[in-house]
């Protein structure tokens, strides 16, 4: 594709090149499912027999697993699929929460409330005051992790305004608390920008292709940089190319058929790792939620039941056993619930979609992004957890010590990463134990953290009991 000007905002424009994603073949999706019908019992059980090898499973593989539908042969899915998560994670579970900074956007997405012609929404782009008051109450609530979002068009102050937003978050601190990790989730960028996110020190780039069926993705983008289906696919192949070498996937699922959907992503990964060495870091899991002032959000044409979306998560657990997956607070507490066994590894927790949110505290539905199916607080998340047996993780370290992109899954695939992950998941859980909770949590934290110890080897223990010592005492940010 030749280089082409094209406007990203009204205040600039970005040169842009790229080649098509030829990587996402639609004729290869299709003819992988088409009559494809519930594989024999054998069948199902050999994939599990070859999925607890933790080696992956082939796109073939993952189209027969998703079309079981006998509730046995469903149950080993899920409990092959919890087997994996526990064999590589334990009872960790990252917390994270979203941190929107702007909502105003240059593309017309029919499914989102931050599209451009939606003049009923209350747009906002926040100061960096107003970013650092934000960042100052998620810290109150125990965060060490954020996630940026912003529209998809940038203020006057152009893309400084992300690279300052960033800073701003960084800088803020109160008390013993602070940020560690910002990670992204922004409007495709040119390579040069991912250096400059790159030397930002943020962790993750996250995008979302939204759907990888071309068709459906030119009916639901109609206007905007966004509606150039081949800039957004290969975004990650910049961001790679710039040194980011933790990038997120996902799709919006509900646009299109979910089988479809996960294959592509498959593809996608497939590519990233025959590039780079290594696919993506995460791969999250959004399913379309009302939307003020979209009908399709209300109406998705391709909506997943909860039983599918049960079944596709451990399908994928499955077939990339070491990457992690993200569930938000769009679903319910109870679907969160029931996925955290499933193959979840990190969820969002107290979160808001619209900036601003945090301080307004319930947030504002009419300059949201989509509606929340979890209104819990953060310790209601924490204490839900603790209650479920998982060991709630504010870690930041594998970002600090360099364990990122080929490094990382050097350590994980031997399971090596758990002498760093677990003593640390213990230690930010006793900071977070320590500086924010209530009595009542903190109590069934303490006991948690007990038998997280009685069940870890000699080389863990001998590495967390003095890191918690040590936060007990009043250090903080220990890691290993």
């Amino acid at each position: 594709t030749p280089p082409q000007h094209t406007k990203n905002s009204r205040q600039e424009n970005i040169l842009i090149t790229h080649e098509r994603a030829n990587f996402i073949c639609e004729q290869e999706i299709e003819g992988i499912l088409a009559h494809r019908q519930s594989p024999a019992p054998a069948q199902v059980r050999e994939l599990l027999v070859k999925a607890r090898e933790m080696h992956g499973l082939s796109m073939d593989e993952v189209a027969r697993l998703s079309f079981v539908e006998s509730p046995e042969l469903l149950q080993e899915i899920f409990s092959t699929a919890k087997q994996i998560k526990e064999e590589i994670y334990g009872t960790r579970l990252v917390l994270f929460a979203p941190l929107y900074i702007s909502n105003r956007c240059a593309n017309e997405c029919t499914y989102c409330a931050f599209r451009a012609t939606n003049t009923a929404l209350k747009r906002r782009t926040l100061t960096q005051a107003e970013i650092a008051e934000e960042t100052r109450i998620l810290i109150r609530q125990g965060h060490k992790r954020v996630l940026v979002v912003a529209g998809e068009a940038l203020p006057p102050q152009g893309f400084q305004y992300i690279l300052d937003s960033i800073a701003t978050v960084y800088d803020t601190r109160i008390g013993n608390g602070e940020i560690r990790r910002v990670n992204v989730n922004l409007a495709p960028q040119t390579t040069e920008r991912f250096r400059q996110l790159k030397q930002a020190n943020i962790g993750t780039f996250q995008l979302f292709q939204e759907t990888y069926h071309r068709p459906t993705y030119a009916e639901v983008h109609l206007k905007g940089l966004k509606r150039d289906y081949d800039w957004r696919a290969t975004v990650f192949d910049r961001a790679m190319e710039a040194g980011i070498d933790d990038v997120g996937m996902g799709v919006l699922f509900g646009l299109y058929d979910w089988r479809f959907e996960i294959l592509a992503m498959m593809q996608h990964f497939r590519h990233l790792e025959e590039k780079f060495g290594v696919g993506p870091h995460t791969i999250s899991f959004p399913r379309i939620e009302p939307a003020f002032g979209s009908d399709i959000a209300s109406k998705p044409p391709h909506a997943v039941s909860d039983a599918d979306f049960m079944k596709m998560i451990a399908i994928m657990r499955l077939a990339v056993p070491y990457t992690g997956m993200i569930m938000s607070t769009r679903e319910t507490a109870e679907v969160r619930r029931t996925t955290l066994a499933l193959g979840v590894s990190q969820i969002s927790a107290g979160s808001r979609t619209d900036p601003g949110g945090y301080k307004d505290g319930e947030g504002d539905p009419n300059s949201s992004q989509f509606q929340l199916g979890d209104h819990r607080t953060v310790e209601e998340v924490v204490s839900d957890v603790v209650s479920l047996g998982y060991l709630p993780s504010f870690c930041t370290a594998c970002y600090r010590m360099g364990r990122t992109g080929q490094d990382f899954m050097d350590l994980a695939k031997p399971g090596e990463i758990k002498y760093h992950c677990h003593p640390n998941a213990l230690s930010t859980f006793q900071e977070y134990l320590s500086d924010y909770a209530g009595p009542q949590a903190k109590s069934a934290g303490e006991k948690l953290i007990s038998i997280e110890l009685q069940h870890m080897d000699g080389q863990q223990i001998a590495c967390a009991l003095p890191m918690l010592n040590k936060v007990r005492r009043g250090e903080r940010d220990v890691f290993v």
